[in-house]
């Protein structure tokens, strides 16, 4: 881990600086050096390839000959891919069409790894190619698209005109603004969302503590700390009153708190991981031991980054001589990690655009600003997965209309946070370059920090992967089985990052498997675990509640809260922190 303190930029570090973020909106924040190394990479890989040139020209013509007749994967609702799912994507010519553009995508896909190639270039480079055919595929242009073009037909154009009304729209109001005045209008923090009544009982200049109003006559005496991310704002585990993950918590019996992370700004880019795990977890268990009987152990539960920062801190806690005043902390009764990564050797999508050219780039970025803003990353997110969060979405606003109707989780995801300079550089040199969390080899404390170890965990653990997880797919998140031998549970939910975790008792189509390893138990392979693990319909909550239920005591009277330990009602003031990027 990067613990090196910053030297005083020079004059030509300056102006190198300087042109590198004015040609940052060029190339969408992404380093023109590493984009130009995988194409290099595979341009001279296949130009001395005759051979391979000449197995490309004939699957080209092949594939060519297939499209002339229309050969192609399934229509209809047996397609992959939802953009031609209608049943008139099988008409000529359109079908034609499709079987081109499809066939496309299978030639750059045997295109773009050639013998040679380091992985990481392979992947890049399949990646933006399956980039610009998603530009250019026919189900994002008017005459090309038959849904399109039948919806217009048939409507006299009126699908065309309300695309129209919302382009200019567009126009007038940039989407980040129109997003925040529905937040305002029908989301708004501390009304429609974040509802769950609460006190804020620890706050320092990072993060706020909310401790939850029981709402049971008894309660199980071990608390429930909840950690969340700090790249968005902590309130998707207590969203709608319906769908909040805190409020589920707390009918069932626990005493929650949840830590929410201060929105930082330019006057905070010193910030280190060290001080986010410092004023975060630690002082957080601190001020819950303190609130409690003495030594009362606490069910902690982390969720992505926050799930990854939980685990530095659980490796850190159990052993000793580590954390400085460990025996004035709460400890831990079990650890949860939801869609967590604790190994990167494989850190799905995410890790295509991570490498030491583009680490030093975003260092650069960064270093004028003093953070990342929430516009970049929103914006790095929506280049992973532009199918669906782009053209898709722009397909339908202005070809055919239709305006996507605002939710909780929407506006959730467009209430962004910044992230200090320092420490997102030091999270992605230290997990995603140098994987030194896995390795045994992150410190904590800095440099003269000592290095903590994942294979110390002996408390039980239960962790959810989320089967469309692109953000951290569940076989990496799996792979804490391989780091420690404590008793795991794994549950594998269907949906992604963030919606297979919002995954409410009622929410329809949800579906889960569940297995258990024992403590120093058999290595079982993910292809195998699925394989055996049972399915259940339904929401994995009660699941977790369960599980939780068996590792605390039996119900008693809720503790009261200390006269004066109150700081401000739920949902605080951190959580309101905005600016303009």
């Amino acid at each position: 881990m990067s613990n090196d303190a910053p030297h005083e930029e020079t004059p030509t570090e300056r102006l190198d600086r300087t042109l590198h973020a004015a040609a940052a909106p060029l190339t969408g924040g992404l380093s023109p050096v590493s984009l130009s190394l995988a194409w290099a990479d595979w341009a001279w890989h296949l130009g001395v390839s005759p051979g391979r040139q000449m197995e490309l020209a004939a699957l080209a013509a092949q594939l060519a000959t297939d499209t002339l007749r229309g050969d192609d994967a399934p229509a209809g609702a047996a397609d992959d891919d939802p953009r031609f799912r209608h049943p008139d994507w099988a008409r000529w010519p359109f079908n034609v069409m499709r079987a081109g553009f499809r066939n496309a995508e299978s030639w750059w896909h045997a295109a773009s790894r050639l013998p040679g190639m380091t992985r990481h270039h392979a992947e890049l480079t399949d990646f933006m190619a399956r980039q610009w055919l998603g530009v250019l595929t026919p189900a994002n242009w008017l005459p090309t698209n038959p849904v399109v073009l039948n919806a217009n037909a048939e409507n006299l154009g009126g699908p065309l005109q309300r695309g129209f009304a919302n382009w200019l729209e567009d126009l007038s109001m940039p989407p980040a603004a129109r997003a925040a005045a529905e937040r305002e209008a029908h989301f708004k923090v501390g009304r429609d969302v974040a509802v769950t009544p609460g006190e804020v009982v620890m706050r320092n200049r990072l993060v706020e503590l909310i401790r939850y109003t029981p709402q049971t006559k008894a309660v199980h005496p071990e608390p429930v700390l909840i950690v969340p991310s700090w790249i968005m704002k902590y309130y998707i585990l207590d969203l709608s009153p319906h769908n909040s993950l805190v409020r589920y918590l707390v009918s069932q019996g626990h005493v929650v708190y949840m830590l929410s992370w201060r929105n930082p700004d330019a006057a905070d880019h010193e910030l280190t991981m060290d001080d986010y795990l410092q004023f975060g977890p630690f002082e957080a268990l601190k001020a819950i031991a303190g609130l409690h009987p003495p030594r009362t152990p606490v069910h902690a539960m982390g969720y992505c980054l926050g799930g990854t920062l939980l685990a530095i801190a659980a490796a850190a806690l159990a052993r000793a001589g580590i954390v400085a005043g460990a025996k004035k902390l709460a400890p831990l009764a079990t650890l949860t990690l939801l869609a967590a990564q604790t190994d990167f050797s494989e850190p799905g999508e995410l890790g295509l655009f991570i490498d030491e050219s583009q680490v030093a780039y975003l260092r650069e970025l960064t270093r004028g600003k003093g953070y990342l803003t929430g516009e970049a990353m929103a914006g790095s997110f929506q280049f992973l997965h532009s199918r669906d969060l782009v053209w898709t979405r722009r397909m339908r606003e202005y070809l055919m209309g239709e305006r996507e109707q605002a939710s909780d989780l929407m506006a959730w995801n467009a209430d962004t946070t910044h992230m200090p300079a320092r420490m997102h550089n030091e999270y992605l040199t230290s997990l995603y370059l140098h994987n030194a969390l896995a390795a045994g080899a992150y410190r904590v404390g800095g440099r003269e920090g000592r290095a903590v170890s994942l294979a110390d965990l002996r408390v039980p653990v239960f962790m959810v992967g989320t089967t469309r997880d692109h953000v951290s797919p569940w076989r990496s998140v799996y792979k804490l089985h391989h780091l420690c031998e404590a008793q795991i549970t794994f549950v594998l939910a269907s949906g992604g990052h963030n919606a297979g975790i919002v995954s409410e008792p009622g929410h329809a189509r949800r579906s889960y498997r569940i297995g258990t390893r024992a403590a120093h138990g058999p290595w079982i392979d993910p292809a195998a675990w699925e394989r055996e693990a049972a399915e259940h319909e339904g929401s994995w909550w009660p699941a977790w509640h369960d599980w939780l239920a068996a590792h605390s005591s039996k119900k008693r009277a809720p503790p009261a809260l200390p006269r004066g330990a109150s700081l401000g009602a739920a949902p605080g003031e951190y959580v309101l922190t905005c600016y303009d990027d």
